[in-house]
């Protein structure tokens, strides 16, 4: 992935949760600020804290008491993180405590809003930002008691097309605008910044039609890995939400409030067709499509998270004094959105790449894709 992230333009990434021990990180981010490696800057959770009795996947952490989240954000701070993701299926008490022990090791928490509280709860706790509009739909519906009432029920037993369509679709369909128009305010006083990850969810509303599964871009994915995938499409194992249309219409709608904004794509190998790199700019340009205009859409994934991570004196702009990480275009993006694919070079911490070297990259990618083994 590193070198399709650079050759793409995106020379600093956010990882949202992993099984690698953060000194691994800590040695890919060494060697790529060597120069001995290619790749982006590297902000990284570790593993993702969450609720059910046992971890969900490699990269999560089992959360069963107040105390265990307290100690994994101890463990990970001091682990070296750059902030801590939290997760849908914590409780409200660990919840809170995984905010408060955040709070007094003075790192940031981000992630899933639990739904065990409400977006407001969560803002309010201080979580830092909120991905994929996880619990402000359920915020925003006029059947929120009603629909969460029924998800702490089913509690980790719930199946994930319940869930989505509980918190996803039926609360997408009981939107309150007057309702949502007193959340969206009280998120932009908070300064609680949001995550659509619009490219993540196309697929889906897609139910991965053809135009999905025959994407040029696989080429630069594991052949094992587009297996997964192919075979998540054929058998519709993918949960497919109907909102797609009201993310649009409720992005716009926060946008309108002064809710402020990350570009997020959630591209990882599990989740299928997102692409390293690519997905980005096809998240800007969503992001357009929901209202923001393309100079708005441009600071979601370049001063704006500069400001999220409080680094905004080193990244974010282009100034004299600060690292030289960025991306020259063949065409205006502010004239159309989709310009930012148009790249001429980029340089990143100053060592310049020009457009053969880019597609070098590219190359040798997508024979590392075809050589790659998985398990």
């Amino acid at each position: 992935m590193f070198p399709v992230f650079v050759a793409k333009g995106v020379l600093g990434i956010r990882d949202m949760g992993t099984s690698m021990p953060l000194a691994d990180i800590d040695r890919l981010r060494q060697q790529i600020a060597s120069g001995s490696r290619l790749g982006p800057r590297i902000v990284v959770a570790g593993p993702i804290l969450d609720g059910r009795p046992k971890p969900l996947r490699p990269n999560f952490l089992a959360i069963n008491t107040p105390e265990e989240g307290r100690e994994a954000v101890r463990r990970l701070k001091t682990g070296g993180a750059d902030l801590i993701k939290v997760y849908s299926e914590l409780s409200r008490d660990s919840f809170l405590a995984i905010a408060d022990e955040a709070k007094k090791q003075n790192i940031p928490f981000a992630g899933h809003v639990p739904f065990s509280v409400s977006a407001l709860e969560a803002s309010d706790a201080g979580q830092k930002s909120m991905e994929h509009l996880w619990g402000i739909y359920l915020s925003c519906s006029s059947r929120e008691e009603e629909l969460r009432s029924e998800m702490l029920k089913g509690g980790v037993n719930l199946p994930g097309s319940e869930r989505i369509r509980l918190e996803m679709d039926e609360a997408a369909a009981s939107y309150d605008e007057g309702k949502a128009a007193n959340v969206f305010a009280h998120l932009a006083k908070n300064g609680t910044w949001m995550v659509p990850t619009f490219s993540a969810v196309v697929p889906d509303s897609e139910i991965f039609d053809v135009h999905v599964t025959t994407d040029p871009r696989l080429k630069y994915i594991p052949l094992a890995i587009q297996k997964r995938w192919t075979d998540a499409a054929s058998a519709g194992a993918a949960i497919k939400s109907k909102s797609f249309e009201r993310k649009l219409q409720v992005v716009g709608a926060m946008h309108r409030a002064g809710v402020l904004f990350l570009a997020g794509t959630d591209t990882a190998w599990i989740q299928p067709y997102t692409f390293a790199g690519f997905s980005l700019h096809d998240e800007l340009a969503l992001l357009v499509k929901a209202g923001l205009t393309p100079m708005e859409s441009l600071r979601t994934a370049t001063i704006n998270p500069a400001r999220f991570l409080g680094m905004e004196k080193d990244w974010g702009t282009i100034e004299e004094g600060k690292v030289a990480n960025l991306v020259l275009l063949d065409a205006d993006p502010l004239a159309d959105i989709h310009n930012t694919t148009k790249i001429l070079e980029v340089f990143l911490a100053g060592k310049e790449f020009p457009r053969p070297a880019l597609d070098q990259m590219l190359k040798e990618a997508e024979a590392a894709a075809k050589s790659a083994v998985v398990n």
